[in-house]
């Protein structure tokens, strides 16, 4: 992904010389961070559910707003393949490369909410943390993943987490990385929209089964709206990168990560979708760029 020339966003709030107010060192790294080509390669919508499978807990309490109070957690260590060095500073690779990808998805919707919904777009504010760190939806580990909370209208995200991908889903590479931002913006779009209110509210009437049923739209959607983010943004992308955030989509489907942790599929336990829905969607976005056309919630098999 080329990032090079790109500006960086003034919404990145850097807590990790504080662990997010708590006391955990930081890190960082160099901007240009280049593609590796081992695992699955780079891309998909790596979001909480992949670690969760492992930790046993329901990350969709933070999408919705639900909040949920955690102990505070060990510090990971980041890849130095993926983001070399450690500290923090104007200088952190790591915070300008997801500052820089922070910009890409505000001129997105700044264009796509003018064009396609005669509105102003208002950007979210970015959370770099270490460890542990609290926002308006509660406590949260840097084990949950990245996470948007409705509350504060805050991304939250500890870069070590791109260790994680890399060494425990097999999603290396920098589109991967950019596109989980991209796809927690795109919750941040709904949030804007009243979508995430609607859900919300929508659940408390619902059983478990049809909650998760719902949910799996939302996420669905978020993955199609980070698909008009890469729609939007195909001038920077390198030579195999939409094939390999295709890959990548796929390895962290409900149905992939439950075998792989569980040995078998509980479809309705499913709170963000199927490999193929989440590439069918991801791919709706990018070929369209068009936010009619990632109405999850009316489609008759998502």
């Amino acid at each position: 992904m080329r990032l090079d020339d790109e500006r960086q966003s003034d919404n990145v709030e850097d807590r990790r010389s504080t662990g997010g107010g708590f006391g955990f060192p930081g890190g960082g790294g160099r901007v240009r961070l280049g593609r590796s080509r081992g695992g699955m390669g780079i891309g998909g919508i790596i979001l909480l559910l992949a670690i969760s499978y492992f930790l046993g807990f329901n990350p969709l309490d933070m999408i919705t707003g639900g909040g949920r109070s955690l102990a505070p957690g060990g510090q990971r260590d980041v890849s130095t393949r993926q983001i070399p060095g450690q500290g923090g500073g104007a200088s952190d690779a790591g915070k300008v490369f997801v500052s820089k990808v922070l910009h890409t998805t505000e001129r997105t919707w700044a264009k796509v909410f003018q064009e396609q919904l005669h509105r102003s777009y208002i950007p979210p504010k970015l959370v770099l943390f270490s460890g542990y760190v609290r926002s308006a939806c509660g406590m949260a580990q840097a084990a949950m993943g990245p996470f948007y909370c409705p509350g504060d209208r805050k991304v939250y995200i500890d870069l070590s987490f791109y260790n994680d991908m890399k060494r425990k889903l097999g999603a290396p590479g920098d589109f991967a990385q950019a596109y989980v931002i991209a796809h927690e913006v795109g919750h941040h779009v709904q949030n804007l929209i009243g979508i995430a209110d609607k859900v919300a509210a929508a659940r408390r009437r619902m059983s478990k089964a049809e909650a998760n049923a719902l949910s799996v739209r939302m996420e669905l959607q978020a993955d199609c709206f980070a698909g008009i983010w890469g729609h939007d943004n195909r001038n920077l992308l390198d030579r195999g990168d939409l094939e390999e955030a295709l890959n990548a989509a796929a390895a962290i489907g409900d149905d992939r990560l439950q075998r792989r942790s569980q040995g078998y599929v509980v479809p309705e336990s499913f709170t963000h979708g199927t490999s193929a829905q989440r590439v069918k969607w991801f791919r709706i976005g990018f070929e369209t760029g068009n936010m009619k056309a990632c109405n999850t919630f009316t489609s008759r098999r998502p």
